[in-house]
């Protein structure tokens, strides 16, 4: 009961944040922290980006990692963004190593929710595994107050209105 409380109160919170964001007619600002696993090596790069209904890139909204000549690891994003070509130097941050937590800010368009759209985690660490889809979050209240588990280097993905 706690938990189906709980999330009630989340969603509540995003509706309004999308309400109040969608008046405005600018994106949605949601704050998203990524939990990083446990592992040695090299800080990993991570491409948040933004995939339609039919799982067709639309576009970058962060990438934890700011050299790069690493962006190619990230193969799947990389093909997609250099076919769609856009600055994202205002989007780009450290990379992020094992066992750490990093918060960014993604500006997401209300128009995109509920629509089948999904944001996608890829993520690589030099000379190590590269995961194509590490974390998935759809677009939808439910989606974005989850918490959603990784399947590589990230341990898990949350959302929070800004």
């Amino acid at each position: 009961m706690k938990h189906q409380i709980k999330l009630l109160l989340l969603m509540m919170v995003f509706l309004a944040g999308v309400k109040k964001n969608a008046q405005a007619q600018g994106p949605v600002k949601y704050k998203c922290m990524v939990q990083m696993n446990n592992y040695l090596g090299p800080a990993a790069y991570i491409a948040v980006y933004l995939v339609d209904k039919d799982n067709v890139y639309q576009k970058t909204l962060y990438v934890i990692g700011e050299d790069a000549k690493w962006y190619p690891d990230l193969k799947k994003w990389h093909k997609a963004f250099n076919n769609k070509k856009t600055n994202i130097s205002a989007i780009t941050g450290a990379s992020i190593s094992g066992g750490d937590r990093s918060v960014v800010t993604l500006d997401v368009d209300p128009s995109k929710f509920g629509t089948g759209y999904k944001i996608v985690f890829e993520s690589a660490v030099e000379g190590k595994d590269y995961h194509q889809i590490d974390a998935e979050v759809a677009l939808t209240p439910e989606g974005l107050a989850a918490k959603t588990e990784g399947k590589g280097y990230i341990r898990y993905v949350r959302f929070s209105t800004k």
